[in-house]
């Protein structure tokens, strides 16, 4: 976890944190997990870890950039580390019955073709579009067999 210590230590200083013992764990949890996980989650992966505390450093990394919360649209956000933490841009397949989220990487061709629509898209607004993500809500393979 040495490039990540570096550059939450970064990020984290440049927000006027400091990367603490706690915070260090809950990254080291979605780096464990290798998936988008919900705050229960991280407390079975770091056992000892107050739940209020999960809160509020997820708030403080979120905002550092080095987590990405991925809202359900009720109060059970999945986190995962930020994208350009781990190089390695990818969406979500979002279960509406289980809540269960599954990163999904789209072919280059695919992703080249979406950036094309979004930016036509965005600049039919006057948007100068940065990046994109895309959730794709359905029901997981265990859901649609139910």
């Amino acid at each position: 976890m040495d490039d990540l210590d570096e550059r939450a230590l970064r990020r984290l200083s440049d927000d006027g944190q400091r990367l603490t013992e706690g915070r260090r764990r809950v990254l080291q949890a979605l780096v464990d997990a290798g998936a988008p996980v919900t705050i229960p989650d991280i407390l079975g992966l770091q056992p000892g870890l107050a739940q209020s505390s999960v809160y509020r450093n997820l708030a403080v990394l979120e905002r550092a950039g080095l987590v990405s919360r991925i809202a359900m649209g009720d109060d059970h956000a999945h986190y995962e580390l930020a994208e350009d933490i781990t190089d390695h841009h990818h969406h979500h397949l979002v279960c509406e019955a289980c809540g269960k989220v599954s990163d999904v990487t789209l072919p280059d061709s695919t992703e080249r073709a979406l950036d094309r629509a979004l930016d036509e898209a965005a600049s039919v607004e006057g948007f100068a579009l940065s990046r994109h993500r895309l959730d794709l809500i359905g029901r997981c393979r265990d859901c649609v067999s139910v």
